[in-house]
């Protein structure tokens, strides 16, 4: 008898005929992969994509890690789900503060739902800060597993449904800051798959490498040579893929290497006095060492001025793309009102390399041990979206939040 369709979000699911797994290859814009498969380094992907589909998506906005990872789980903008980026300014206490806990999160997981309906799921992580999020709702009762490979040695079956989880793979934890993080998160997913066989698993990597190399670099080309071994080991073991990323990833620098930095708060400060404006930077998090906390989108929260004359100010700024009101910002990116400033701020500059800082001071830029690569904005908006099986029925534009949504419900027979 064939299970009934899961409702997640708004959104009907049926059952997968084979155990579905999306892979969110983070950072990854569309060049990443056409080159390396260009180069003869990805066989097993270009067999995928010889079967299946290889088109473009749009993430969404902001183009960061957290907002998109949820949108995927939860098949939905950030309106439903709530999570607008990892850092802003609590509406409840005005104070500065983190949205990693799942206290900000407004919507079920798919992972959840099916699970609730009877089915078995196993949702990976590169960084430990999205694994409570990615999480939420679970239950570990043996049809569960949720862990990150950052704390994979600290995994037990109560809080992750697994342990020995370095044994199972046969690889050690990986540094944070390493291509390895990544390839913990490919190759538990490949060992889970083939054991466990979960009708659902996430498998979600870190963009550490693609802040540091860009599309062609041999430091990305080795990545992804290794990223196709583990998409053939996928293949082969029958599941269906669906393969995006969060965001894309272009160079922030200037000629001479240096960082390409608008410091936004440094600037209204000198237009119109301090305190009258606090810029927020949603790529925030404890993992700024590849990125400095640069990134290419800002909120502002205004203090008795009028918010039109600030938009003028900071339009007029160079590297501004575009200033948008609250109202405007949720309107064009389904955005939640009570959780961003008000003002949004995109950078993009004319070679799109511009970033947005808060102040010079409040930058810790020795980290960048490379020209700085980063996103946020709307040129790091297109994706890849890839799979090992034809679609049927789908929508323009492609949505990365569509992933689960194509591998339960759009795919030729």
């Amino acid at each position: 008898m064939s299970k009934a369709p899961v409702t997640v979000n708004g959104r009907v699911y049926n059952w997968p005929k084979a155990p579905l797994v999306v892979i969110c290859c983070d950072g990854s814009e569309p060049a990443y992969m056409e080159i390396a498969m260009a180069e003869g380094l990805m066989p097993n992907l270009k067999k995928v994509i010889d079967k299946g589909e290889n088109l473009r998506g749009l993430s969404a906005m902001p183009s960061f890690t957290n907002p998109n990872n949820l949108s995927i789980v939860t098949g939905s903008p950030p309106k439903v789900h709530g999570i607008t980026g990892n850092y802003l300014i609590d509406p409840a206490t005005g104070q500065e503060t983190m949205m990693n806990d799942p206290k900000w999160l407004r919507a079920p997981t798919v992972f959840a739902a099916f699970q609730q309906a009877g089915g078995k799921v196993c949702v990976i992580t590169a960084k430990d800060k999205l694994r409570l999020l990615l999480g939420n709702g679970l239950k570990f009762d043996g049809t569960a597993i949720c862990f990150s490979s950052e704390h994979a040695d600290k995994a037990t079956h109560e809080a992750n449904g697994i342990d020995g989880i370095c044994e199972l793979v046969g690889l050690p934890v990986p540094e944070v800051y390493s291509a390895a993080l990544s390839e913990f998160v490919f190759a538990a997913g490949v060992k889970l798959v083939a054991r466990n066989r979960p009708d659902l698993t996430y498998l979600s990597t870190t963009d550490y490498i693609q802040h540091k190399f860009a599309p062609g670099s041999k430091g990305a080309n080795d990545f992804y040579a290794m990223m196709d071994h583990y998409i053939g080991a996928l293949d082969q073991l029958g599941a269906t893929l669906v393969i995006v990323a969060d965001h894309g990833m272009k160079d922030k620098h200037k000629d001479d290497g240096s960082p390409d930095v608008l410091y936004l708060q440094d600037a209204l400060d000198t237009a119109l006095g301090a305190g009258k404006a606090k810029v927020i930077l949603p790529i925030t998090d404890p993992y700024v060492a590849h990125h400095g906390a640069l990134g290419s989108y800002a909120t502002v929260y205004l203090s008795g001025v009028a918010s039109d004359a600030i938009a003028r100010t900071i339009s007029s700024m160079e590297g501004v793309d575009k200033v948008l009101t609250k109202a405007e910002a949720c309107k064009a990116f389904d955005l939640p009102e009570d959780r961003i400033g008000d003002l949004v701020v995109i950078s993009s500059g004319p070679k799109a390399s511009k970033v947005i800082g808060t102040s010079r001071a409040k930058h810790d830029l020795s980290g960048l041990d490379a020209p700085l690569r980063s996103h946020g904005g709307l040129t790091e908006q297109e994706i890849p979206v890839i799979c090992n099986r034809k679609f049927k029925n789908l929508h323009a534009p492609l949505r990365n939040f569509d992933a689960f949504f194509i591998g339960c419900n759009n795919l030729a027979e």
